[in-house]
C-alpha cells in the first residue's frame, strides 16, 4: 500500500506555489476557461505564466 505523500512532497520542484498550481488547475476544470483566460486572469493578479504551463499542470492530474 503506499503512503500519502505531503503537500510539499507532491509539488517539490515546481516552480509556482501549490496554492497557484492547484488554483489554476480548478478554475479550469470548474468553470471551462480556457488556458489563455487563465492567463490573462492571473496577468490581472500580477502572475505571468505561459498558457502551456497551465496545460501541463491540467495534463499531469489526467494521467496523460
Amino acid at each position: 500500500m503506499s503512503k500519502l505523500k505531503s503537500m510539499e512532497d507532491l509539488f517539490a520542484g515546481r516552480h509556482f506555489d501549490w496554492e497557484i498550481i492547484i488554483l489554476c488547475v480548478r478554475w479550469y476544470l470548474r468553470y471551462k476557461l480556457s488556458l489563455r483566460d487563465l492567463v490573462e486572469t492571473m496577468a490581472k493578479r500580477g502572475l505571468h505564466l505561459a498558457h502551456t504551463t497551465i496545460m501541463r499542470w491540467t495534463a499531469a492530474g489526467s494521467g496523460v
